[in-house]
C-alpha cells in the first residue's frame, strides 16, 4: 500500500470501508453460538456497523460523547466500537468481570453518556450505578435474555437502534459521509483504562495514529496478511485485545474469531486452529500445565515416549524453527517426534496451524518458552504497554531470544537512562491521560519520551532485556540484587504452582509466598489417594508442601549458576490458604499481583517468614461469587528450603 492510500485510510471506519471493497466476500469475523459457527463478511460487516452508527445518531449520540462497551468478545461490541467513531465518539472499554463500584470509577471518570452491554448481567451492574453516573443517558444490550420486563425507556435492544439506523438511512443514504470522510488519524480513537496497579486505573487517550499506524508496521514486521485466523479471547478493554482483534485485523484485513463463552476457548481454539495467536504468560503457562496433567495420566509407553521426543526437540527444535545447522540424525529423530508427538500435542492445544504466536503482559519462564519453540511453535515475546499502544520492541524472525524482548519496534527509540530505567518514543505514544495532567507529565516528558518505571538492558545482541519493575527491583542486606518478578515467573514455570509472590528488599534473605494450580495438584493427589475438601485444605497437606519444596530447592540450584541472582535464592516459603483474587483486591483484572496489598493484608505471614516461626494462624477477608463478603481462617505451615553456594554454569 502507497503512504499516500495509507495516510489516506487513517480511521477505523475508513479502513472498514476500503475493506468492504477490497475483501468485501472475505470472512472479518466469526461468533459461535450454540454450537455453531456464524460468519460475516467485511462487506456484512460495513452494513452492520453503519447501521448501529446511524441508530445512535438517531438517539442522539453526538461527537465527543463516549460510549462504555462492556461484556466478552461479541461482534456487536466490536462493531460498537467502529460505530461510535463513524460519529466522532469516543469508546471507553470496560473489564466485563469488574464489580459495579469498579465499573462505576470508569464510568464517572470517562464521563460516558452511552453504554453499549452484552447482557443482563452487565446491564444491571450498570443500573446498580446509574443514579450516581451524571451523564449516563441511553443503555444498549447485545442479549435480551432476562431483560423482557425492564423499563425501556432509556434501555434498548440492539437490532432495534440497528432498526432506527436503516430506517435513517434510507431516508438519507449520505447520512454518515460526511462525519466518516472528516475524522483524522489525530483525532482521539478510544480510552483505555490502565489495571491499576498502585491505584486507581488510569485512562490512556489513544489517538487514531497512534492503533493504525502501530498495528500497520507490526503487520509489516511479520508480515501479516489477510488469510491469517486468530481467536478473540482477551478482554476488550485491554490493550492487547484491542490491536489485535481489532488495529492489526481492520489493517490486515484478517478474520477474528469470538468464542462461544470462557469455558469453550480451549475446544474453540481447536476448531479454529488459528495461524496468529496472542496470550499473556499465564495462558501458555496454563496450557502447559494441562499437558503435564494428561501425561501424569497416561500409559508408562507414551510417558517414556514423550519424555525421550522433548528431549530430542530441547536439543534441536529451536535451532530447526530459526533454520540453522542440525545434523541428519537429529532431524530424523525430530521428523519421528514430530510424527508422534510434537503434530498430536500441537493439535490438542489448537495450533497445527500456526505461523505466529506472541506473548507479552509480563515476563515468561524461559523453560516455558523454550517448550513451545521447540515444538516448532514460532512464540515470539515482545515488550510493550497501554501507553505505546503496545508496541516498544519485536523480535525479529531468527533472533529469538528467550531471556530477551527483541529490537525496538518499528518507528520506536530506546534509552536506557543513567539509573537503568527503559525510556521510549515513537508512533503509538499516547496522547495524554485523561484529567491528569500531573501523571501525564510525569510518565511523558516534552520531547515524548515515556518513562516505562522497567528497569532493563540492551545485551550484545542489540536485544533489550526487562529485568523487572525498576520500583521492585531491590537489594538483600549483603548488597545481592533483588528482582521478584524473576524469581517468580521461574516458579511458575513448574505446573503445580499457579502464582509466587517473594519478599526480600532490605532483608536478610529471599521468602515466597505460594499458589498452588488446583487443577494440576488436585489430580496428582486424586492419582497419589491423597483426600481433600477444598482449596485450603489441599493446600496444607505435607505432601504437598514437600512437593513445593522440591520444585523452589531445584529453583535455588539454577540461581545458583546466575552470577547476578545466586544471592536470591529462596530460604524459607508458605502455601497461602486462598487463592490470590482480583475480586479481593489482591490482582488486578489482568493477574497482576498488587504487591502493596499483598504485603499489607499479609503482613502478619510476611513477619512470620522472617522470625523462625514455623507456623502461623490468619484471619482473612474474603468476596465471594455472589458480591457477599465474609472471611477464612487458618493454620499456615513455614518451610525452610536448602540453598546453594554459587557457583558457574559450567561448573
Amino acid at each position: 500500500m502507497s503512504s499516500a492510500a495509507s495516510n489516506a485510510l487513517d480511521t477505523f471506519p475508513k479502513l472498514l470501508i476500503h475493506n468492504a471493497q477490497r475483501f468485501a466476500d472475505r470472512p472479518a469475523v466469526r461468533e459461535k453460538e450454540f454450537g455453531i459457527w456464524q460468519t460475516w463478511t467485511w462487506s456484512e460487516v460495513k452494513d452492520e456497523v453503519l447501521s448501529f452508527a446511524a441508530g445512535l445518531d438517531v438517539l442522539g449520540y453526538a461527537p465527543g460523547d463516549r460510549i462504555a462497551i462492556i461484556g466478552r468478545n461479541r461482534p456487536r461490541l466490536y462493531w460498537g466500537i467502529t460505530a461510535a467513531q463513524c460519529l466522532g465518539g469516543v469508546p471507553v472499554p470496560v473489564y466485563a468481570d469488574s464489580v459495579a463500584e469498579e465499573m462505576e470509577y470508569v464510568l464517572d471518570h470517562a464521563e460516558v453518556r452511552f453504554v453499549l452491554a452484552e447482557d443482563q448481567e452487565q446491564v444491571d451492574k450498570v443500573l446498580e450505578v446509574s443514579d450516581r453516573l451524571s451523564r449516563l443517558d441511553q443503555i444498549i444490550y447485545d442479549d435480551t435474555r432476562g431483560l423482557r420486563d425492564y423499563d425501556k425507556t432509556k434501555l434498548h435492544d440492539f437490532t432495534d437502534v440497528q432498526k432506527l439506523g436503516r430506517e435513517a438511512l434510507a431516508q438519507n443514504s449520505s447520512l454518515l459521509d460526511a462525519r466518516i470522510e472528516a475524522g483524522k488519524g489525530s483525532d482521539i480513537g478510544i480510552f483505555l483504562y490502565t489495571s491499576g496497579t498502585t491505584g486507581k486505573p488510569k485512562g490512556v487517550v489513544l489517538t487514531n495514529d497512534n492503533i493504525i499506524v502501530t498495528s500497520r508496521n507490526s503487520v509489516e514486521f511479520d508480515k501479516l496478511t489477510e488469510h491469517e485466523e486468530t481467536l478473540s479471547y482477551l478482554p476488550l478493554a485491554w490493550v492487547g485485545d484491542h490491536i489485535f482483534s481489532h488495529g492489526q485485523a481492520y489493517v490486515a484485513g484478517f478474520c477474528i474469531n469470538c468464542p462461544e463463552s470462557e469455558e469453550t476457548v480451549s475446544t474453540d481454539l481447536r476448531e479454529i486452529g488459528p495461524t496468529y495467536y496472542f496470550a499473556p504468560p499465564r495462558v501458555f503457562e496454563g496450557l502447559l500445565t494441562q499437558v503435564m496433567i494428561r501425561m501424569e495420566d497416561a500409559s508408562a509407553m507414551k510417558q517414556k515416549l514423550f519424555h525421550y521426543f522433548m528431549k530430542v526437540a530441547k536439543e534441536v527444535g529451536i535451532s530447526i524453527l530459526d533454520g540453522k545447522p542440525v545434523s541428519g540424525m537429529g532431524r530424523l529423530k525430530y521428523w519421528l517426534g514430530n510424527l508422534l508427538i510434537y503434530a498430536p500435542l500441537k493439535n490438542t492445544m489448537g495450533f497445527s496451524r500456526i505461523k505466529l504466536a506472541y506473548t507479552a503482559g509480563e515476563a515468561i519462564g524461559p523453560e516455558i518458552f523454550d517448550f513451545y519453540r521447540s515444538l516448532g511453535i514460532n512464540i515470539k515475546q515482545l515488550y510493550g504497554q497501554t501507553e505505546a499502544a503496545v508496541f516498544i520492541t519485536l523480535q525479529p524472525d531468527g533472533e529469538v531470544f528467550a531471556d530477551t524482548v527483541g529490537v525496538p519496534a518499528p518507528g520506536v527509540e530506546i534509552k536506557i537512562t543513567d539509573d537503568g530505567e527503559v525510556i521510549y518514543r515513537g508512533p503509538g505514544v499516547f496522547n495524554s491521560y485523561y484529567k491528569n495532567e500531573q501523571a501525564t507529565r510525569e510518565t511523558k516528558n516534552e520531547e515524548g519520551w515515556v518513562m516505562t518505571g522497567d528497569a532493563g538492558y540492551f545485551d550484545d545482541h542489540g536485544h533489550l532485556k526487562i529485568i523487572d519493575r525498576a520500583k521492585d527491583v531491590g537489594r538483600l542486606n549483603d548488597g545481592s540484587m533483588f528482582a521478584p518478578k524473576y524469581l517468580e515467573n521461574k516458579l511458575k514455570f513448574f505446573p503445580h504452582i499457579k502464582e509466587v509472590v517473594t519478599f526480600g528488599n532490605e532483608r536478610d534473605f529471599v521468602t515466597a509466598f505460594i499458589n498452588i494450580d488446583l487443577d494440576a495438584v488436585g489430580n496428582w493427589a486424586e492419582r497419589n489417594n491423597i483426600p481433600y475438601a477444598s482449596y485450603q485444605e489441599l493446600a496444607s497437606r505435607p505432601e504437598v508442601y514437600k512437593m513445593m519444596e522440591e520444585s523452589i530447592q531445584q529453583t535455588n540450584a539454577d540461581l545458583a549458576t546466575d552470577s547476578a541472582m545466586s544471592g536470591s535464592q529462596i530460604h524459607r516459603f508458605l502455601i497461602l490458604h486462598k487463592e490470590l483474587d482480583p475480586d479481593d483486591g489482591e490482582m488486578t483484572r489482568t493477574r497482576k499481583v498488587r504487591r502493596s496489598t499483598i504485603f499489607e493484608k499479609y503482613g502478619v505471614l510476611v513477619e512470620a517468614l522472617y522470625d523462625g516461626s514455623v507456623s502461623k494462624h490468619i484471619r482473612t477477608e474474603v468476596t465471594f461469587e455472589d458480591g457477599r463478603t465474609g472471611a477464612i481462617e487458618a493454620d499456615i505451615s513455614i518451610m525452610d528450603v536448602a540453598t546453594f553456594p554459587p557457583m558457574s554454569k559450567s561448573a
